[in-house]
């Protein structure tokens, strides 16, 4: 199957403040591993369960804008950002199941640590109902094989839902959960903060593109 024919759309939420190739490059692997027709990228206007971002929605919309603007897979959806309020995952899947054709499927990524706390979102069980979660872990992460690490309630919740490879995401249209093997960068936001704040180099961690919207808007350097 083309990726144009592909019945699966990847959404990737995050406060991306800022946006970093650690972001990047699970979305591009995702994209490969499952056969992607795109990856959305959608920044988080408030964010319940984390910290209130640092940077702007505006700004963290435009350096996502940034980021991704030479990869035809990548798009940008700003409706978390415009919507007041707390951002809840569960209130855009909605949206972007009723939005999209009959045809098209849902994969929600996040990391293995997001995974772990699920239990703690809000309306957690109807995600199942609405996309299937894709889990971005290293190669041979405990996830993979030891679903006992979960907390009760999530485990039972999960117990039938694991399949082994992507293609068997082809075999229901939402509730099913695949681990997929990425190259995880050891790079993380608040250490970028932290060395822009500090006046010492991030390049080389975050798209030249980024770097240059940080510099020419003063972003976390505290004279914004």
């Amino acid at each position: 199957m083309s990726r144009s024919e592909s019945s699966f759309i990847g959404i990737l939420g995050g406060t991306f403040d800022p946006i970093h190739y650690g972001h990047l490059r699970i979305a591009e692997e995702v994209v490969e591993t499952i056969g992607l027709r795109e990856m959305r990228f959608v920044p988080a206007g408030r964010p319940r369960l984390r910290y209130t971002p640092i940077a702007s929605p505006q700004h963290r919309t435009a350096m996502v804008h940034a980021a991704i603007q030479n990869n035809p897979r990548f798009v940008l959806d700003e409706r978390e950002t415009r919507r007041a309020g707390p951002s809840y995952s569960v209130e855009s899947l909605r949206e972007f199941k009723q939005e999209m054709a009959g045809n098209i499927n849902l994969c929600f990524v996040m990391g293995a640590d997001a995974f772990i706390k699920l239990a703690g979102w809000h309306n957690w069980r109807e995600l199942f109902g609405l996309c299937h979660v894709i889990i971005a872990a290293r190669p041979g992460h405990a996830l993979a094989t030891n679903h006992d690490i979960l907390p009760q309630e999530l485990r039972e919740e999960c117990a039938q839902r694991w399949v082994s490879s992507a293609s068997s995401l082809e075999c229901a249209s939402s509730g099913l959960i695949f681990v997929a093997p990425t190259t995880l960068l050891d790079i993380s936001a608040t250490t970028i903060r932290a060395r822009i704040s500090a006046k010492r180099s991030v390049r080389y961690l975050l798209p030249d593109t980024v770097l240059d919207y940080i510099e020419t808007n003063h972003l976390y350097s505290g004279e914004e």
